[in-house]
């Protein structure tokens, strides 16, 4: 008899890590939250859309626990950021913050860990360019939905949107895909020689 999982039936990282069972997928929604809290927290101020370890962080939830427990880690995050823990970044929070210029990027960590869940669960992150592939795809999900939010929010044109809430952010997009796709690699790798 197998316990109730969130788990998807394809193993993902924390799968192999963490036994299966429902308390166990709490922890880990719970512990994916943080630590998107805790990057929130490495910021470089710029306006209206700072840079922050949030990406990588969302990325890191989405390839580890698969996309149910993934996006529900950012659906928490959204939640408890906008009742009041200072959760988003520089420790802000509100529903200011959540419907905010910066609100739409929060809403696609949502579909951003749900779609690296996915793909993680495909096994596209056991080597290293399918996890790149995956996590650079991974990084425009924000950007699809928070670039119009941005634009709309603060009545922007394109070029300002795109100067404002996109160009800044391509090289750390692509730093962040690829400390991801290492990160969780090694974790593969090092599972793989426990195994042997």
């Amino acid at each position: 008899m197998s316990s109730v999982s969130l788990a998807a039936r394809r193993p993902v990282l924390a799968d192999l890590v963490v036994p299966r069972g429902i308390a166990a997928d709490l922890a880990l929604i719970v512990a994916g939250t943080a630590l998107t809290a805790l990057l929130a927290q490495v910021v470089i101020p710029l306006h209206p859309v700072p840079i922050t370890g949030q990406t990588l962080a969302v990325l890191l939830v989405g390839g580890t626990l698969g996309s149910l427990r993934g996006a529900l880690s950012m659906v928490l995050y959204a939640v408890v950021g906008a009742v009041g823990l200072p959760v988003f970044s520089a420790a802000t929070s509100g529903t200011g913050v959540l419907f905010g210029a910066t609100g739409g990027y929060i809403v696609g960590f949502i579909f951003a860990a749900a779609l690296t869940g996915y793909l993680a669960e495909r096994r596209w992150d056991r080597r290293i360019l399918g996890g790149m592939a995956a996590y650079l795809v991974g990084s425009l999900v924000p950007f699809a939905i928070g670039l119009p939010w941005l634009a709309i929010t603060l009545g922007l044109s394109l070029e300002q949107t795109l100067a404002a809430g996109l160009y800044p952010f391509v090289l750390g997009g692509v730093i962040k895909a690829a400390i991801a796709a290492g990160a969780i690699r090694l974790g593969w790798f090092g599972l793989e020689r426990r195994r042997s």
